[in-house]
């Protein structure tokens, strides 16, 4: 009979993500692709439970002790992958962020990601189940962007954005907008939303027929870029985040099997 693995503890994926090696998703494709190991043992299921990381590799490489949660404010210029690598060859965050960030640094994952051209604040974790509870839209966190829009407009017509809209068959929830003062078809609009679907500002924007030349991330949840330098990264401070983390929603457990 083979060897059973231990049933105690957290599943694998959630420890392995605990010590940044990588979202909890993409671990699970990671043990389905074999690079997960216990004891030399390639795992084929996630579902494995674990007191700790000990004997465990992935490509063969042991895997450190989980490290306390850090969060990281990144003003993200426009023209940067939000990826580690990018088939075009063009420039990624992590090309900036080897001069933004201290040696010793641990590896660190986006949370959310922002287009090429969209500037603004980027949080980056060492944590895979921070970074996915920040992420996951039943969170509820906000984020702020200030769009520069050209076109007509009215506040009327944002307010609208209050009650969702659908586009194209894609339904957006509701949204804050409101004109920054000005006159001119050149506007700035502050926008906040919670769900952060693919390139959902824009979206929205182009269809009350503005055309959007800047886009710029100023909040998300309680982080504000504030007057953090274009291309410069800095720690919060970790009562911010250990506070931060007292507010978000506690994972639901899953239901006993029958």
């Amino acid at each position: 009979m083979a060897e059973r693995l231990p049933e105690a503890g957290d599943r694998i994926a959630k420890l392995l993500a605990r010590a940044g090696v990588a979202s909890r998703r993409e671990i699970e494709r990671m043990i389905a692709d074999g690079r997960v190991a216990i004891e030399g043992k390639v795992l084929d299921t996630p579902a494995v439970k674990l007191l700790n990381l000990r004997g465990v590799t992935v490509d063969g490489k042991p895997v450190g002790r989980a490290e306390e949660a850090r969060l990281y404010a990144f003003h993200k210029p426009s023209g940067l992958i939000t990826a580690e690598r990018d088939p075009a060859g063009r420039p990624t965050i992590y090309d900036a962020l080897r001069n933004a960030l201290p040696k010793g640094t641990p590896r660190l994952m986006p949370v959310g990601r922002l287009d090429f051209t969209t500037e603004g604040l980027l949080l980056l974790t060492n944590d895979g189940e921070l970074k996915r509870a920040m992420e996951l839209p039943s969170s509820g966190i906000p984020r702020t962007y200030r769009a520069r829009a050209f076109g007509d407009i009215t506040q009327a017509q944002l307010d609208d954005l209050s009650h969702g809209v659908e586009i194209d068959g894609m339904r957006y929830g509701s949204i804050e907008a409101d004109l920054e003062r000005g006159s001119g078809r050149n506007r700035w609009i502050v926008l906040t939303l919670t769900e952060g679907k693919n390139r959902e500002v824009r979206n929205v924007l182009e269809h009350l027929g503005l055309e959007v030349s800047r886009l710029l991330r100023t909040g998300y949840g309680p982080f504000d870029l504030a007057d953090l330098p274009r291309g410069q990264a800095v720690q919060i401070r970790h009562a911010d985040v250990e506070r931060f983390m007292g507010t978000l929603p506690k994972p639901k457990k899953p239901k006993p099997q029958a």
